[in-house]
């Protein structure tokens, strides 16, 4: 954020996420504290150990290390050089040596209990800012947890809106026990071991058993008439105290830094400026197969397709646009790299296909067909003006040539073929697989998910040259499924990230091997599935709130929010290729959203949704 002073550019990573006016108000708590904790102690490099060279001139040591220059007066004036030594005079390459030692590590511990409720949880929240920062200089790692947490949870890694959302959320009356601080200290063991531990809270948390072995940052408000004040006792292990006192922001800042800082997302002098799309209004968008692209669906009956920005910073291209012409209705639209945008037209005389067409294969007689249904009476279905394209996704077949598969109208899935004939090129569709839930393209594949058998169960398809693969997907049952990116080793083996809906409210989440439950809380509604967190590489499906405003990730064991909206929100989406969440709002505008970075990407003015 340029618009922060030049004092407070070292806390920028975090305040920056803030609204301008809250970082500003917060900012000047970060500085003083950072001056209160001052700085880290580490081991010092002491004689002995490894030799590692060189690293002064020393006035002690032996001949041998005796500065080349200094021989001159054994050579000149021997009586001089006898003198020098003597007296202490002559120079000496110093030796540097290393000690084995540990990783530098920094741990927290925050009381969240009703002697922290409160103005004294700003200071902790600027606390953490500063301790984050102190750790990131130093190329140490740093962990903290609430000390009325279950520690079999963990520690969170880092300081990002949704672990301080998690933090915000876990207000407490239940004072801090010696209990739950020996189990923290248990749980942490191994880190606390040479590192540097702080305990947060009120003054009554050096009378807790083992607390005398910890650092401590002692909060209270000062109380008295007309003063607006934090107290803050800084008490360092083998150190003297030090105090501070903190003027507290405004009443309005102070409540909002409290219940949400990040309600209204941040947005960078890029991002914030909101493009306005020179075409007919989005009725509604959805991701390309591949989920490299947005698809965008106009009032008119025109599709476009959007490319997807990279960072907040990177330049936008004008959407590929094309509408129907004489008669046409689009009956399903697609994208496929080093090609483009793909149409399905709807025309008087037959279908059509607007788009590369020299790459769309004529069927062989030589070529193998993989799929075991070939129904050439079914036909796909009239599009009502309502209802939005389906979805077109491509495959090669034995020959090489470029299929088109639509899904999407309704349960079943269209294979699309080009004949030739003496006056045009017609376009025939042939169902070849149907209880079909969705199509995507996932690691270059063509795969269908469709429903087996009368007990509703779930198979997934890789559609291959010669033949359809099906392998089926235990502990599910057929529902609404999302596919998901997958970074890390995250993610089904085959198709990567799945997240498939069993029930009402419940959900199966296929990663690691494994399918854990899903269960969303009364109100929430799936719009995708994702890995949210930036560094524990938690997957969890993103679902928006009943207020059609919030977004949260929910997980087999977390929930934290994302992000929140400016205005109701008509539809959303979640990539399966990369990490974005998109929503177009009642207001018509359309946001991309880093779900790992838990950044705005993009905002255009769309028009309106429907």
């Amino acid at each position: 954020m340029t618009a922060l002073p030049h004092a407070l550019r070292p806390w920028a990573a975090t305040l920056s996420r803030l609204p301008l006016e809250l970082a500003l108000h917060l900012g000047p708590l970060v500085a003083r504290l950072s001056v209160a904790l001052g700085a880290l102690r580490s081991p010092a490099e002491l004689a002995g150990g490894e030799l590692q060279g060189y690293d002064g001139i020393s006035r002690r040591g032996l001949f041998d290390r005796l500065l080349v220059s200094e021989w001159l007066w054994a050579l000149e004036a021997p009586e001089e050089l006898v003198r020098r030594a003597a007296f202490s005079e002559l120079s000496y390459l110093q030796p540097a040596f290393r000690q084995p030692r540990s990783e530098k590590r920094i741990v927290a511990l925050l009381d969240a209990g009703p002697d922290q409720l409160g103005a004294p949880r700003i200071a902790q929240l600027a606390l953490l800012i500063v301790l984050a920062r102190r750790a990131e200089a130093e190329g140490a790692t740093f962990s903290w947890g609430i000390l009325q947490e279950d520690p079999g949870k963990g520690p969170f890694p880092e300081v990002t809106p949704s672990t301080l959302r998690e933090w915000l959320a876990a207000r407490s009356l239940a004072p801090p026990t010696a209990e739950r601080l020996a189990a923290w200290r248990q749980s942490l063991a191994p880190d606390l071991d040479g590192a540097e531990a702080w305990l947060v809270g009120a003054q009554r948390l050096s009378q807790l058993p083992g607390a005398e072995t910890l650092s401590r940052v002692e909060v209270s408000e000062v109380m008295a008439p007309d003063v607006r004040q934090l107290a803050v006792e800084v008490h360092p292990i083998a150190r003297g105290s030090r105090s501070v006192l903190l003027d507290l922001p405004p009443p309005a800042a102070c409540v909002q830094l409290l219940k949400d800082p990040f309600g209204q997302e941040p947005r960078s002098p890029i991002a914030s400026s909101v493009k306005k799309l020179r075409a007919p209004r989005v009725r509604a968008f959805t991701f390309s197969s591949d989920g490299q692209r947005l698809m965008l669906f106009h009032a008119d009956g025109g599709v476009s397709a959007m490319a997807l920005p990279q960072s907040s910073s990177a330049t936008v291209p004008i959407p590929n646009r094309m509408k129907p012409v004489d008669h046409e209705v689009f009956v399903g639209a697609g994208w496929r790299a080093g090609m483009g945008m793909f149409v399905l037209c709807q025309r008087p005389q037959g279908y059509g296909i607007r788009g590369p067409m020299r790459h769309l294969g004529v069927p062989r007689q030589e070529a193998h067909f993989p799929w075991s249904m070939r129904d050439m009476d079914v036909r796909p279905p009239l599009r009502t003006r309502e209802q939005l394209p389906g979805r077109l996704t491509s495959y090669y077949d034995s020959q090489g040539q470029l299929c088109l598969l639509l899904s999407g109208l309704d349960a079943n899935l269209y294979l699309l073929h080009q004949l030739r004939t003496e006056s045009a090129p017609r376009v025939m569709a042939q169902r070849v697989a149907k209880d079909v839930i969705t199509v995507a393209t996932v690691k270059d594949q063509c795969v269908p998910v469709m429903r087996t058998g009368a007990g509703g169960g779930v198979a997934l398809g890789t559609v291959g040259m010669k033949e359809v693969r099906l392998a089926p997907l235990p502990d599910s049952e057929g529902g609404a499924v999302f596919f998901g990116a997958s970074e890390g080793g995250v993610g089904h083996p085959d198709p990567g990230l799945l997240a498939v809906n069993q029930r009402p409210g419940l959900w199966h989440l296929h990663s690691q091997g494994a399918a854990r439950p899903v269960q969303l809380a009364a109100g929430l509604r799936a719009v995708g599935v994702g890995v949210c967190h930036p560094t524990r590489a938690q997957a969890g499906l993103v679902a928006l709130d009943s207020d059609q405003r919030g977004f949260w990730c929910v997980g087999p064991q977390h929930q934290f929010k994302l992000t929140v909206a400016d205005a109701r929100v008509v539809h959303a989406e979640v990539s399966h290729a990369v990490p974005v969440l998109a929503w177009l709002t009642a207001e018509g505008e359309l946001v991309l959203f880093h779900l790992r970075e838990e950044s705005v990407l993009y905002r255009l003015q769309v028009g309106g949704g429907a």
